[in-house]
């Protein structure tokens, strides 16, 4: 991927999706800081709004929305999924724009099914590591409610750009990743039908209904990272 076409997009899309107004409390310069405050506050809301996600689970978009993707390198994603090959010096800039509109939404979504799941568990975050001089990490952590087996949980982040601040990129439940899955799904559809199915695709999956799940039903699903 090119560092100026990066310029280019990341310009365009401060016009579309202004900044989100990020929380004196959230330390971006440690991405296990990070990642642990961004985590703990979320995992408080969903527990907190229990009563309401129960009633209308389409709130937990909201709450990802809100907690988490200000702390998602969600172009860096989007462009990772559209592949290696994708010629982006020939790609329409309007389409792409659009694609990453969409692609935010369905991010979204993805990580509220992902989380679906979540209820009052215990969530340990692994012990900081030294991080001087890397330019990516990966933070892990453990779900745990006593009655099954830990559930292991991954956040990779790395630095956004040439600002000093960390962001995430990629989720991983037991060895499951989303970016990957995404990757593998969606770049040979990208090579042989084009960008506009790979929208229309996500657009579907933005368009159903959000449903809660156990714990259970996150295991032995997926590629593995």
């Amino acid at each position: 991927m090119k560092i100026k076409l990066g310029v280019i997009f990341t310009c365009l899309l401060m016009m579309v999706f202004p900044a989100a107004a990020q929380q004196a409390e959230i330390d971006t310069r440690n991405p296990y800081t990070m990642v642990e405050q961004v985590g703990n506050r979320t995992f408080e809301r969903m527990k907190n709004s229990k009563a309401q996600i129960k009633e209308n689970p389409e709130l937990l978009r909201t709450i990802m929305e809100e907690e988490l993707l200000p702390y998602i390198d969600y172009q860096y994603s989007a462009f990772k999924v559209l592949g290696k090959h994708f010629d982006f010096k020939k790609a329409d800039k309007e389409k792409l724009i659009e694609y990453i509109r969409v692609f935010r939404q369905y991010l979204i979504t993805s990580y509220a099914d992902a989380l679906s799941y979540y209820d009052e568990q215990e969530v340990i975050f692994a012990p900081e590591q030294d991080f001087d001089g890397d330019k990516s990490a990966t933070i892990r952590a453990v779900i745990r409610d006593g009655k099954r087996p830990d559930i292991s949980v991954a956040f990779k982040v790395r630095k956004s750009g040439k600002a000093d601040e960390w962001k995430a990129y990629d989720m991983v439940a037991e060895g499951i990743s989303m970016l990957q899955n995404e990757i593998r799904q969606y770049e040979p559809i990208i090579r042989t039908e084009g960008i506009d199915k790979v929208i229309e695709i996500m657009r579907e999956r933005i368009e159903k209904p959000m449903q809660l799940k156990s714990l259970d039903d996150i295991s032995g699903k997926g590629s593995k990272a």
